[in-house]
């Protein structure tokens, strides 16, 4: 049976037409599904019901199980979905004022092995599909509108920052963005829309002229030789790559800046000479063009990274200076840290299929360049 999920309006519409019927009831489809949450084809009572007969026997609405379902004290809930064959992905809602974020899961797991990130250190299983990444927008909004005891929509920002790396999902990312902007869907708008990556840059260049919505991307380092040791996808596409393919993106993005972020670490990146490196870097790609925003990320520490959390008089006086040097930079308050769902902690359980932990081991410890390499 297919899963309803998998589709975006066009790919339902021509689902339809597969059942004789035309692009309105589709339309019908959708809005059930998605902005009423109806799983029950007998529940949809303005579809005429032969097509509802013909639904029961050949799809479904495809829920993922839920594993677990966490709150923290400041109002995160964190919830760990069952995605098949010994995996579990994690998403996470954060409720500040009027705006409701949910962060989204992409994969099972991540294969870019970033040193700050728990998920990384699982290692990796598989890409999501896009109904189980669809899922998990549809479970959250749903269950927090009877939790709530709201009817209009709860959720207005979803971000790609779950566990995986998206723009190595492109396949199925594509059409899941298409079902969130769609206004028969979630109607998140472009801007509230934001897709996390450590800088895969061809698909950057694509999710660009594709489905461009607001971009974040994880740079964590003021140069090379720092940024391959802690994000290894950056011996493929160094920074000034990065950084021109980000301005490039600027073209067709709904912002006129790019985000970045930047996870405080103590003692590796977050000394006064990586922040003068950091604003040199910007100065010359703002001379082609980029206009950024920072988004310092204090470190979330688990037992396998070895590393620290920033003071916060360090990350401070970092923000000063970025923000002296006329950078806009922010510091991520961090939430959901007693329940495990702050940045760079969401983990659910991988069947690691990429022998994570033993290329991990062969790594050198992170050392902090000094002053005269910067």
């Amino acid at each position: 049976m297919v899963n309803l999920l998998d589709f975006d309006l066009d790919a339902l519409a021509a689902y339809c037409e597969q059942l004789g019927e035309k692009r309105f009831r589709a339309i019908q489809l959708f809005r059930w599904v998605h902005q009423r949450g109806a799983a029950d084809f007998g529940q949809m009572t303005d579809l005429a019901r032969s097509l509802r007969e013909k639904l029961a026997h050949r799809a479904r609405v495809g829920a993922l199980p839920v594993i677990g379902q966490h709150a923290s004290g400041d109002g995160v809930i964190k919830w760990l979905f069952d995605v098949g064959d010994g995996n579990a992905v994690e998403a996470v809602f954060i409720p500040e004022g009027e705006r409701g974020t949910l962060c989204v899961s992409s994969q099972a797991g991540c294969a870019m092995a970033c040193r700050f990130c728990a998920t990384g250190h699982q290692g990796f299983s598989r890409n999501l599909t896009t109904g189980e990444i669809v899922a998990q927008l549809w479970f959250a909004e749903h269950f927090l509108r009877r939790h709530l005891g709201r009817a209009e929509r709860v959720i207005s920002n979803v971000v790609m920052m779950g566990m995986g790396e998206p723009l190595q999902n492109y396949t199925a990312l594509v059409p899941a963005l298409h079902t969130m902007l769609s206004d028969h869907g979630y109607g998140i708008s472009r801007r509230r829309l934001t897709v996390s990556t450590s800088g895969v840059v061809p698909m950057m260049q694509r999710l660009a002229q594709d489905c461009p919505v607001a971009l974040a991307v994880s740079l964590h380092a003021p140069d090379d030789a720092l940024r391959d040791e802690l994000v290894p996808l950056n011996r493929k596409y160094p920074i000034d790559t990065l950084l021109a393919a980000c301005t490039g993106y600027l073209a067709r993005a709904p912002r006129d800046f790019i985000t970045f972020e930047y996870c405080m670490l103590d003692g590796v990146n977050d000394a006064p000479e990586h922040a003068r490196a950091l604003i040199d870097l910007l100065a010359r790609h703002a001379r082609a063009g980029l206009r950024a925003k920072f988004n310092l990320i204090p470190f979330n520490p688990f037992p396998a990274s070895g590393l620290r959390r920033s003071g916060a008089a360090r990350v401070a006086a970092f923000a000063r200076m970025l923000g002296e040097a006329g950078i806009v930079t922010t510091v991520r308050r961090s939430r959901g840290d007693d329940i495990d769902a702050a940045c760079g902690q969401l983990a659910g359980d991988v069947r690691d299929r990429t022998r994570v932990h033993q290329r991990l081991a062969r790594r050198h410890p992170v050392a902090l360049p000094s002053a005269g390499a910067l």
